[in-house]
């Protein structure tokens, strides 16, 4: 079972919505006009302190968020921005979607493998999951910079296989974006979809094999 990060495991905008008005203040403080359509192009709603469903963010690659920073970003260069906002997500206290430590046991003690891709950077994705004691529960962890692309492409899901040494067909990818969908169906995985994103039911459900308010249903729907 491979599961998406931010959304997913964590609450998405539990987690980012409020902190991120502070970040692109920060990121605009000497060009504070610029603040506005930084946040208009990375999809967040600085009157709602949220980021909407459109956004980049929420299913993009951090190279995506940062190219699309770009241009409100004076005097800054993309490695520059990926390096920045990396360091600055690192230590965001994360809201569990549930938690996590015991779903994760009852996950392992079924005698299921374990693993995350995600969009971001693998760095901060790893320090997020050990705040939260969940990295031991895990046989495969990737970002997008872990030499296998980021999703909607599969390639992922296909080295989590290479890992595991499983068959796409035994494997279930559980996302809250059609990113993630799309990614499990091209690796030929059954696709669960959570509704801990942004995204919602409407958007999710032609691209899942069911729908699930959270990934505290999961077991239910296992079985186990």
């Amino acid at each position: 079972m491979v599961f998406d990060k931010d959304g997913t495991l964590f609450d998405f905008n539990a987690t980012w919505g409020a902190w991120a008005r502070g970040m692109l203040a920060a990121e605009t403080a000497n060009a504070p006009d610029m603040l506005e359509p930084l946040a208009k192009a990375l999809g967040y709603s600085l009157d709602a302190g949220l980021f909407e469903p459109q956004s980049i963010v929420i299913a993009g690659t951090i190279k995506d968020v940062a190219l699309a920073a770009l241009p409100y970003l004076p005097d800054s260069e993309t490695g520059s921005i990926i390096a920045r906002f990396n360091a600055a997500t690192m230590d965001v206290p994360q809201v569990e979607a549930a938690p996590l430590v015991p779903f994760l046991e009852r996950l392992k003690n079924a005698g299921l493998k374990l693993g995350v891709a995600t969009n971001d950077a693998e760095e901060p994705a790893r320090a997020h999951l050990d705040v939260a004691g969940a990295t031991p529960f895990f046989d495969f962890i990737a970002g997008f910079d872990s030499g296998f692309g980021g999703k909607p492409a599969a390639g992922q899901l296909h080295a989590f296989c290479e890992a595991t040494g499983l068959s796409p067909d035994v494997c279930v990818m559980v996302g809250d974006s059609t990113h993630d969908l799309h990614a499990g169906r091209s690796a030929g995985m059954t696709t669960v979809a959570v509704l801990t994103g942004v995204a919602e039911h409407a958007e999710l459900a032609p691209h899942a094999d069911v729908v699930l308010r959270s990934i505290a249903d999961l077991p239910a729907w296992l079985g186990v």
